[in-house]
């Protein structure tokens, strides 16, 4: 019966010639998946087994077995839900892909068009005080895949990143604040954030927990479980993501009260997170750190200044030499199996201390923009901590664009801190047990 009713022949050719591209680039979330069951594509058991395979290549493999079976609009449903998930380069691939592979007389699709009932797109609507800054921003591309050869080239002085998923992440977004108790804005232009950063960890096959709209005391619940959930004894690192309005050393809940960093820091440490204990911890910071505005200073003709050279030497005294051969050995012993408290941990923070943080209302932060389409370019061959050095580069070269405003050509700054004791390589789509 299936096999009368199924994907029409030229249409499972179309998917079979670009399965690779599809393979590598599909996104197979939530919304994609409940575009074809609003569609009849997807049964309720089909989707969650989907949904249940544990990588983003897992997932659209499945995917693609399961379409050609699945009756004759299968396939103008699939292009409809990439359109609708926004991956729109592969719903035009297909479509016109299928141009030139139509060798015989079928009636011709038009091409698709949004018809799932779920919002695809949240409101983005300007506010006064975060207006929409610039006139461009980045377009979000695939995630460039890690290559065989530059993963056995760089292992050795590299994290271990060999689970999959590779690890768990966290999303805790304040869009909306309880007007009752607090006079902090919505944050017009966070959702389109926490849909960036969702989509990026899904994409390097991270599990992803999103939170919305959280008090203090919530997001510390939220936090301390999701520290202590088992699965990170499997996985070999973890990601953090924290997106609300904040001041130095604290982001706020929607309650108004205030979370401090140090303690978000204080859960993912060696001794109160111990199945995470030599294992990178990500941390990315999207929260205002003060009230001041950079309005940047013109830059003066000339050579750059450069830092003197400076002399390394140690901060301890030098220890006399020790004849005692067994005292030695259980300092050395004490020193192999005793960690810091709080170590191989990396943040990164969109502006810098004392500094309001740029937010484009309809297209996101400019340090998330940043951030996703460098990972997305880069993360194939470069390691997180070089990946934030040029996310500085490219949040340093940014202006605000509001004419007439206080606003316009208004600056930022973004950095990071790091606790870091190895190069710490994604390699994206890359499995060497597979």
């Amino acid at each position: 019966m299936l096999g009368e009713c199924g994907m029409k022949e030229w249409e499972r050719r179309v998917l079979r010639k670009n399965s690779v591209t599809i393979l590598q680039d599909l996104v197979v979330d939530d919304l994609l998946i409940q575009c074809l069951q609003q569609d009849g594509i997807l049964t309720e058991n089909m989707a969650e087994t989907i949904m249940a395979k544990p990588t983003s290549q897992g997932k659209s493999r499945h995917l693609l077995f399961l379409l050609p079976k699945r009756g004759p609009q299968a396939f103008s449903s699939f292009c409809a839900a990439l359109t609708a998930t926004e991956q729109q380069h592969l719903s035009r691939l297909l479509m016109d892909f299928t141009e030139k592979d139509k060798s015989f007389s079928e009636p011709s699709l038009s091409r698709p068009t949004q018809e799932c009932v779920i919002p695809v797109k949240r409101a983005r609507t300007h506010e006064s005080m975060e207006m929409c800054l610039d006139a461009d921003s980045p377009v979000t591309t695939a995630v460039v895949p890690c290559m065989p050869e530059f993963f056995q080239s760089h292992r050795s002085q590299a994290y271990p990143m060999r689970s999959c998923p590779r690890g768990l992440a966290l999303v805790l977004s304040n869009v909306r604040f309880d007007s009752a108790n607090t006079d902090l804005d919505v944050r017009r232009g966070g959702e389109v954030d926490e849909e960036t950063l969702r989509r990026l960890f899904m994409e390097l096959d991270f599990t992803v927990s999103l939170h919305k709209d959280l008090t203090a005391v919530a997001m510390r619940r939220c936090l301390e479980q999701f520290a202590q959930r088992q699965e990170h004894a499997e996985y070999d690192c973890t990601v953090v993501c924290l997106l609300s309005h904040g001041v130095e050393g604290s982001v706020y809940g929607t309650d108004g009260q205030l979370l401090e960093l140090d303690w978000v820091f204080e859960v993912f440490d060696n001794a109160r997170c111990p199945l995470l204990q030599n294992k990178p911890k990500m941390f990315f910071i999207q929260a205002c750190r003060g009230e001041e505005m950079d309005n940047g200073v013109d830059q003066l003709d000339g050579q750059e200044r450069t830092q003197s050279p400076g002399c390394e030497q140690r901060d301890a005294g030098r220890e006399g030499e020790r004849d005692d051969k067994e005292r030695e050995e259980k300092d050395r012993e004490r020193l192999r199996v005793k960690l810091p408290q709080r170590s191989d941990m990396i943040c990164g923070f969109a502006t810098l201390k004392g500094t309001a943080a740029m937010r484009n209302t309809k297209k996101g932060s400019w340090f998330i923009q940043e951030l996703n389409t460098t990972i997305r370019q880069r993360a194939n061959d470069t390691h997180l901590a070089d990946i934030l050095v040029q996310v500085n580069g490219q949040i340093k070269s940014r202006e605000g664009y509001a004419p007439g405003s206080a606003h316009h050509r208004c600056k930022e700054m973004s950095e990071f801190t790091s606790s870091l004791c190895k190069d710490l390589y994604l390699f994206p789509k890359y499995y060497p047990n597979n």
